[in-house]
């Protein structure tokens, strides 16, 4: 059977990733509309590529560029926030949500529809506004799908019992960039070190997250909202080689894997159709040529961020909205040459305690989400040279 796609984000890796998926399975998926950031050409490309039917692009300022580069392809385009949520509103079976940051929050929200699925690869949708989104997903009948690896690899591996008798779910690292590296040799790292992701290939402030531990934390907090499990039943552990990307221990003492090469068409696909698995045209698992797995407890002496994002899961309420706000403006600050790595971490706990004495609950809107986003950001602004 065939479904009908939206593509949020469809520029970014992710989108690229999707892009892939979707070549190879013509017959079954079929690409309603698609949604860029600024970049009117490369997603005029995208979506002839694709056959879609509509194409938004957030900067209103590019529409004309872009209806000019879609020019006698008859597909429909607009530019701005209406056009970015018509495109998220649009009759499709599924909608992969892939813009980053809290701008995918409200297309995000907009494309929860009774009976749709939600491909999710925005953070921010659950780590700024988790409470929020999921209540109204559930009010809704809408299903959720994770695409990032970790969590998607959990998703399958929960299928083997019942939630309730989940002992412990982890998520792995690689580790990033200063696995080996002293604290001291860390604080010295330049943006171009804290860059080189060793595994995978993906924006530059998810590599930097990654470099801090952070993006983990960001995931256990996913986790949370997604599976319905308390901090005490997450955890985080180092794992280099990004073959097992997440473990299920269950209260009888089994451990359930999931496993793959480290390729995101593996969880993207999967996302799309979910049980109904597509066939892919991926290099398979080897796992006698590998060799080795190697498994490390996650450092969060060197790697003070994720203690930082264990805290605020642990603490509720609106905390995992500052946290994130906070970070986004340090991790700016320090790409841009104005602090160095550490001060990130140091940024991001001052803005943590500023807000801990307020008791402020999680936000049940969206709206809600961003007013304490922007004041957590103001605050971060504030700790930071111009």
């Amino acid at each position: 059977m065939t479904r009908t796609l939206t593509i949020l984000g469809a520029t970014g890796s992710i989108g690229r990733s999707t892009a892939e998926v979707v070549l190879a399975h013509r017959e079954e998926l079929r690409v309603e509309a698609v949604v860029g950031g600024r970049d009117a050409e490369a997603l005029a490309k995208v979506a002839i590529r694709l056959g879609a039917r509509f194409a938004a692009l957030a900067d209103e300022r590019g529409g004309p560029a872009l209806k000019e580069a879609l020019a006698g392809s008859g597909i429909g385009s607009g530019a701005g926030i209406s056009a970015v949520t018509e495109a998220a509103e649009r009759d499709a079976d599924v909608v992969l949500a892939a813009i980053s940051g809290t701008a995918g929050l409200r297309p995000t929200r907009a494309a929860l529809r009774a009976g749709r699925r939600i491909a999710l690869a925005n953070k921010e949708s659950l780590v700024c506004a988790g409470e929020a989104f999921m209540a109204e997903a559930r009010r809704l009948g809408a299903e959720i799908m994770p695409v990032d690896s970790e969590h998607n690899a959990l998703d399958q591996a929960l299928a083997a019992g019942r939630i309730g008798d989940v002992e412990k779910v982890t998520i792995t690292a690689t580790g990033g960039p200063f696995r080996t590296w002293s604290r001291e040799r860390i604080a010295r790292a330049s943006v171009a070190e804290a860059s080189a992701h060793p595994v995978w290939s993906m924006g530059s402030k998810i590599n930097i997250d990654s470099a801090t531990l952070m993006n983990k934390g960001l995931e256990l907090i996913e986790a949370h909202h997604l599976f319905g499990l308390g901090a005490d039943r997450l955890d985080v552990l180092v794992h280099p080689e990004a073959i097992v990307h997440g473990l299920v221990q269950w209260t009888d003492g089994a451990v359930t894997a999931g496993l793959a090469l480290p390729d995101m068409k593996v969880p993207i696909a999967n996302a799309l159709r979910h049980r109904e698995r597509l066939a892919m045209a991926l290099p398979r698992l080897d796992l006698a040529s590998i060799g080795r797995l190697s498994f490390e407890e996650a450092d969060e002496t060197r790697f003070p961020c994720l203690a930082l994002a264990r805290a605020a899961l642990r603490a509720g309420g609106a905390m995992p909205t500052v946290l994130n706000a906070a970070n986004e403006i340090a991790v700016a600050a320090f790409m841009g040459g104005r602090i160095g790595f550490y001060a990130i971490s140091e940024k991001v706990e001052t803005v943590c305690s500023i807000f801990s004495g307020r008791n402020l609950t999680a936000p049940a809107t969206i709206a809600e989400a961003l007013a304490i986003d922007e004041e957590a950001r103001e605050a971060a602004r504030r700790l930071v040279p111009a």
